[in-house]
């Protein structure tokens, strides 16, 4: 295959920077472009012209969502993978519906990044377990979701599960055993978490839980 030029637009720089380190081993993929918003990047698109971005949802300026929709209307021959924390399924619905070519969690490993942007410039679309169950379900419900990044906040199952736990001061390992994950998964929801909330540590944790009625 030839090498496709890839963008990356996400307002955490080390994450950022993670993710162009870990493809560095993909001799096909060269990333051109780094942004810290939707906006940088829309500036930059003419003079970098990527064929793949990977794009966050959560940015300041312009989010991911105003982003896909202005990318794929305008550059219809760009292909839109959205990498984000937000697992909640009506994000993935909306996006896809918006003209996203994928959806991935930031937990993803490379090779399935690696991968995401192949499949996306080879057959224009990249399909996961976990996206495919979302398309499946929408199919078959005639509910309409417009969410929105600045709507109260929606946890998945595990999410509240863990948060529950943290606030009743259990440590990661002791929620893993009673979840019957690992204390790793445990570690990674509590940063995906923190990080959607603006938090510090498992104290910001549960101050902002207790604040927002997160928890029964």
């Amino acid at each position: 295959m030839n090498e496709i030029k890839v963008a990356i637009a996400d307002d955490h720089k080390i994450f950022r920077k993670g993710v162009v380190i870990s493809m560095r081993s993909y001799s096909n993929i060269k990333f051109v472009l780094e942004a810290d918003n939707g906006e940088e990047l829309l500036e930059k698109i003419p003079e970098f012209e990527p064929d793949v971005i990977l794009c966050d949802l959560k940015m300041p300026i312009k989010d991911g969502i105003d982003t896909t929709k202005i990318i794929t209307k305008k550059y219809p021959h760009i292909r839109v993978i959205i990498l984000t924390m937000y697992e909640d399924e009506r994000f993935v619905g909306h996006l896809m519906d918006c003209g996203a070519a994928g959806y991935l969690l930031k937990n993803t490993d490379p090779a399935e990044i690696k991968k995401a942007i192949t499949d996306v410039m080879r057959q224009g679309f990249y399909l996961n377990p976990f996206v495919n169950k979302v398309l499946i379900k929408k199919k078959y419900s005639k509910q309409k979701f417009n969410p929105s990044l600045t709507a109260e906040v929606v946890l998945s199952e595990r999410e509240k599960e863990v948060l529950t736990l943290v606030c009743m001061e259990f440590t990661a390992t002791e929620i893993a055993n009673k979840m019957d994950i690992s204390a790793r998964t445990v570690e990674a929801i509590k940063d995906r978490l923190m990080e959607r909330f603006g938090v510090k540590n498992s104290v910001g944790l549960v101050f902002y839980a207790m604040k927002n009625s997160l928890i029964d």
